[in-house]
């Protein structure tokens, strides 16, 4: 598919100013507001002298335009600086510690959203103009308009506090994290086989992920329901029907045409997951990316900040990339 090729070529050089663009304005944008990383570390009662000799060291004296040149050298050479607080570490180490936490709640989040959404958008479909069709578009209609704050909280006081079943906040048992490989615990716990770390992970896990998934199944109910009740009623399947074609082999050809807007939705929620699973990682004190980026925007630190967009940015693009990729697989009257 040389034309499809020639679009991922295409997209993939996009991507240095979509990145570029976003850099640009969150460096202006976190400059432009009140205070920066060493008086909101240190705070405002140390002597004029000292904050400015650390300013001097941390490069904030320098002009604003002398700031962005070296800070976007470093980008392009594959650095994005050191953290401006709490010992400096490496952005791309801080970056690492929290990430897998975010994936791994992405991953199950997006996973029992998805499960959910086709199961009840499928059975509406089939069932349509029935009482339960009219059950599952009020699912829908609830689950998207959940707030997950509210709805998180709720689910910690009945099945943490009430039942006592889950624990209501973390990630796992202090002292029973598993041998760090990937730092995602529940793969790590498999390739160590350590059973006592893969129950305690998924139990921690399971609140959060299914805030997440009943939260964004909604908009999958909806859009496979009309979608397939759509398909249903076209001419191909009413000429499958007449010449005796199986309901099973039909079922197979309707859901793999009205599953593909449901693919372009299924990238977008994963990238909107990625980057803003904040709400649900604040509810549950989940140690994940969501809560690094409030927690450096309160410090003004500005090399974390930007280093996160920036890693978010790209990891967005691959993911838009590969949904555009799998569009085309499915629907062969794509043409790029």
């Amino acid at each position: 598919m040389p034309s499809l090729k020639a679009y991922i070529i295409t997209r993939a050089f996009l991507v240095l100013p979509t990145v570029l663009i976003l850099l640009t304005v969150v460096f202006f944008i976190l400059r432009i507001l009140p205070g920066d990383p060493i008086s909101s570390m240190i705070g405002q009662k140390v002597p004029e002298e000292v904050l400015e000799k650390m300013r001097h060291e941390a490069g904030l004296d320098k002009p604003i335009l002398i700031q962005y040149a070296e800070y976007l050298k470093g980008v392009f050479t594959g650095n994005l600086g050191r953290s401006m607080i709490w010992g400096k570490r490496p952005v791309i180490e801080e970056i690492m510690d929290r990430f897998p936490a975010t994936l791994e709640l992405t991953i199950f989040g997006f996973t029992i959203s998805v499960i959910l959404g086709l199961l009840t958008g499928s059975i509406a479909a089939f069932k349509h103009g029935s009482k339960i069709d009219t059950g599952m578009r009020i699912y829908s209609v609830i689950a998207y308009t959940l707030f997950i704050p509210w709805f998180g909280m709720l689910l910690q006081m009945f099945f943490g506090v009430y039942l006592k079943l889950l624990p209501i906040g973390g990630r796992i048992t202090p002292d029973m994290a598993p041998e760090h490989i990937t730092g995602l615990y529940v793969l790590d716990s498999i390739l160590t086989l350590n059973l006592t770390s893969l129950r305690d992970s998924l139990l921690y896990l399971f609140l959060p992920s299914l805030t997440l998934g009943i939260v964004l199944s909604g908009a999958y109910t909806r859009l496979l329901r009309n979608n397939l009740i759509e398909v249903l009623g076209q001419d191909f399947i009413t000429a499958y029907r007449a010449r005796g074609i199986g309901n099973r082999k039909i079922v197979k050809h309707a859901v793999k045409n009205a599953f593909i807007p449901v693919v372009t939705l299924m990238g977008l929620q994963f990238a909107i997951l990625l980057g803003g699973a904040v709400l649900t990682e604040t509810t549950f004190s989940w140690p994940g990316m969501g809560t690094f980026l409030i927690e450096r925007i309160e410090y003004r630190d500005y090399t974390a900040v930007q280093g996160a967009i920036v890693f978010y940015a790209l990891f967005v693009a691959i993911i838009s990339l590969i949904v555009d990729i799998i569009y085309a697989l499915l629907d062969p009257r794509i043409r790029y």
